[in-house]
């Protein structure tokens, strides 16, 4: 019997994968995203830069349902996010339908959140059993293989403080693939790693962007990173989009002064 591949994706075709209608979302008087609209489709991999503060991040914990927007709608592969139809209106989701829309998102986390009473494979094994009801066998068969991706198929029965900080981290990368995500978030999944570790992480990524077709959304201050795996690049400042398109175009010829000034400052 043929096995699934270990990053499967159904939604390749291009297609509408991430929507975000008008979001707002503010922290008391701060408005940290103003009125966004952007897109990504399927199978692409996108990278949002700009300084701290500028929303990226908090674009990531949305998705995650970690915070909610005050206006505006979020649509992942069809289906609102934080809102659901009845009877004709849009009204807030309730949180079944909230889960079964999140099970589509995988995210990994600055910090690497894994459970340090668990060995490494019920790390990775612990939510398809329980969210998506896969047998055991064929949770740990999987989460063997993706071990196997990310380099750490020796140390399944290692517990996380007997890892460095960087294999910690891509544990985390096959945990959240576990789940069979339609969409990856990175979230500046380096920015916790000493010097030395950040070069393993970034190479199982890129591996990940180049031999897969996952959906990828990516926040990073690691720009030779970002030139490398994207397909678009978008600018943020001050909770927009300033400027979009392709790495090449971004990294080598920004329109915006922004942009400019915060390349010159970052690269």
């Amino acid at each position: 019997m043929a096995t699934e591949p270990l990053t499967q994706n159904p939604a390749v075709d291009g297609s509408e994968l991430i929507r975000f209608d008008h979001v707002t979302k503010r922290f008391g008087d701060n408005t940290v995203l103003d009125n966004l609209d952007f897109t990504v489709a399927s199978g692409k991999h996108v990278t949002l830069i700009g300084p701290s503060g500028s929303g990226k991040t908090t674009i990531l914990r949305l998705l995650m349902t970690l915070l909610k927007p005050e206006e505006g709608t979020i649509m992942v592969d069809g289906d609102y996010l934080t809102h659901e139809e009845k009877n004709g209106k849009l009204v807030p989701a309730g949180e079944k339908h909230t889960r079964e829309v999140r099970k589509k998102i995988g995210m990994v986390f600055q910090q690497f959140n894994l459970f340090p009473n668990m060995r490494v494979l019920r790390n990775i094994t612990e939510a398809p059993v329980h969210v998506l009801g896969m047998s055991k066998d064929e949770a740990e068969e999987r989460a063997r293989g993706l071990l196997d991706l990310v380099g750490l198929g020796d140390k399944y029965d290692a517990y996380p403080t007997q890892l460095s900080g960087g294999q910690q981290q891509r544990v985390a990368i096959a945990r959240a693939l576990a789940m069979r995500p339609q969409v990856l978030l990175l979230d500046e999944v380096t920015s916790a790693l000493d010097p030395e570790l950040v070069a393993g992480v970034l190479d199982v990524l890129r591996d990940l962007a180049h031999t897969t077709d996952i959906t990828m959304l990516c926040v990073t201050h690691e720009m030779n990173f970002a030139r490398d795996i994207s397909d678009d690049v978008l600018m943020f400042d001050a909770g927009r989009v300033i400027e979009s398109g392709p790495p090449e175009k971004i990294f080598s010829e920004p329109e915006h002064e922004r942009t400019r000034e915060f390349l010159s400052a970052v690269l």
